[in-house]
């Protein structure tokens, strides 16, 4: 997720028009035009433009009303679905607007419609007078809702602040020392107004369809409009309506229908369940797949270099977030080959060993009746076996089980001589390494590769191993993920995007968003400053 945060204390030089796409410039001219631009005394009119700004996004909600006068004038609500008090929507808002009448007094006393509406009607703590769209989209994703009366060119923003909010909880998947607590909900709607907390602009729009004959489950998918690839877009888009089955009951469904790749143990589609995550990765130009019934939330396109990244390297300094990357990544490689690589050493290459530990290993290994690569099959089998027995184990009793089958079993089997204390350290360690990786679904792949790999140095050492990790290589680099390849930015090489790979560049050197992503604006820091604001600045 290169460069998450725009530049926050440096500034570029200026705008680079040249590197702007043509159709990022025409966007940019429009929008800032149309926020510009003042309202319309027609609520049709308004309702129609604001559709359109907004992309008809289904949790922005158009509320057609008639304020109880004489020529019962019509009135238009809009708002965010999820991010405001439903209780305080019509207790404040809608219930007045039905019972008090604006009559001859108010007109006696010299007060327009909506000072009458400002001052005497609506119980919300805060009601402003708006005139422009760009302090509409400011107070519409900050939780207020707009109110538009038909023949004034002018609108009332009533704060309604509220919605659902998950209490402090860190996500179970990913924890970090420094960042937000907060992690999506199985409500949809809960999910999407934690992401428009997150980016509070009108750009950001939101698609939905219904998958599953007879669950009938809304499927969402969110992006930042000029940012994310219209190709993408409209590839995950046809992939969504074309599944046909009788019910979806969590994101994985989801993420195995839509990936590129069927056979495959690495996984292409992200998934993640923190807000921060995933609205970084829509800032890069990514789309987000949100299904109702689950915290979880689908990232396309997604390379093999984001599951090494963690929320909380861009909460950190560069320096400690590099080390901690580079640290993630070697973990990687030992919890893939270090099981294979004491077995090819122990049973092929006994030269690669100094003399003095040679022995030493050679004493612990008699009277053990298997050969290494059987020892280190069994071992990663038992460990296998009570991993999964933890994770489904309540969690008071999966904690005794854990001390019970590292401690108990691990010395139990040195002690009757099935297994050498080597393998025991091996297993160990490398079980250890597998947890340091971020993503759970990249670990799973390591875990299954680990046996094959363990298999090929069995039977011809160093080469098996060599063979397989090519094999692996290979496949790594025939996978693609919504047309972007999955060895990006490793093959092909893109320089540019090596900044946020094994290493974390400062914040300021990230001035593009990664170049293989296939987003229509690849400029971080050098767009528009007017496409940088947020509506009503």
């Amino acid at each position: 997720m290169s460069g998450r945060m725009t530049q926050g204390r440096r500034k570029s030089g200026g705008t680079d028009e040249k590197r702007l796409p043509k159709a990022v410039k025409h966007e940019t001219e429009q929008l800032k035009r149309i926020e510009e631009m003042p309202l319309t005394a027609s609520v049709k009119q308004n309702m129609e433009m604001c559709k359109k700004e907004l992309g008809e996004s289904p949790d922005i909600i158009y509320r057609e009303l008639e304020l109880n006068n004489g020529d019962n004038t019509p009135i238009l609500l809009i708002y965010v679905q999820g991010m405001i008090d439903d209780e305080r929507m019509n207790e404040f808002v809608i219930q007045p607007l039905h019972r008090d009448r604006y009559d001859v007094e108010s007109q006696a006393q010299d007060m327009t419609m909506l000072k009458w509406m400002e001052k005497k009607l609506l119980a919300t703590g805060i009601a402003v007078e708006v005139k422009d769209w760009k302090l509409i989209y400011q107070k519409l994703f900050l939780g207020y809702c707009i109110i538009m009366v038909e023949g004034v060119a002018r609108a009332i923003a009533a704060n309604v602040v509220g919605g659902p909010r998950r209490g402090i909880e860190e996500p179970k998947t990913e924890m970090v020392i420094r960042g937000p607590r907060e992690g999506f909900t199985e409500s949809v709607r809960a999910n999407t107004a934690m992401l428009r907390r997150k980016i509070r602009s009108p750009r950001l729009w939101m698609e939905q369809v219904t998958i599953g004959d007879l669950t009938q489950t809304p499927v969402s998918f969110m992006y930042i409009k000029g940012l994310a690839g219209e190709d993408v877009i409209d590839d995950l888009r046809e992939r969504l309506k074309s599944i046909e089955i009788d019910g979806i009951l969590e994101s994985g469904y989801i993420e195995e229908l839509i990936g590129d790749q069927k056979w495959t143990p690495f996984p292409t589609v992200m998934s993640n369940e923190r807000p921060d995550v995933i609205a970084a990765n829509l800032l890069e130009g990514r789309v987000a797949v949100l299904v109702d019934g689950t915290p979880f939330v689908l990232v396309v396109p997604a390379t093999l270099n984001v599951f090494f990244q963690s929320a909380e390297d861009y909460y950190q300094r560069f320096d400690i977030a590099t080390f901690l990357r580079l640290l993630r990544f070697v973990s990687f490689f030992i919890a893939l080959l270090m099981p294979s690589v004491y077995v090819a050493i122990i049973g092929y290459h006994q030269e690669m060993i100094p003399t003095q530990l040679l022995l030493k290993l050679a004493a612990q290994r008699e009277g053990v009746p298997f050969p290494a690569y059987l020892e280190a099959f069994i071992m990663e089998l038992v460990f296998e076996i009570l991993r999964e027995a933890v994770v489904r184990m309540p969690s008071a009793a999966g904690n005794t089980i854990s001390i019970v089958g590292g401690l108990v079993i691990g010395q139990s089997v040195v002690e009757a001589g099935i297994v050498s204390p080597a393998v025991v350290i091996v297993v160990s360690f490398t079980a250890i390494a597998s947890f340091v990786s971020p993503n759970y679904s990249l670990g799973i792949a390591a875990r299954l590769l680990r046996f094959f790999l363990l298999l090929a140095a069995s039977t011809l050492g160093f080469y098996g191993i060599a063979l397989v990790t090519l094999f692996i290589l290979l496949h790594l680099s025939n996978i693609r993920s919504f047309g972007v390849p999955y060895m990006t930015p490793f093959a092909p090489f893109v320089g540019p995007d090596l900044k946020d790979t094994f290493v974390r560049a400062p914040l300021w050197l990230m001035k593009e968003r990664p170049q293989r992503i296939k987003s229509d604006n690849k400029v971080r820091q050098q767009v528009d400053p007017e496409l940088r604001k947020e509506p009503g600045q």
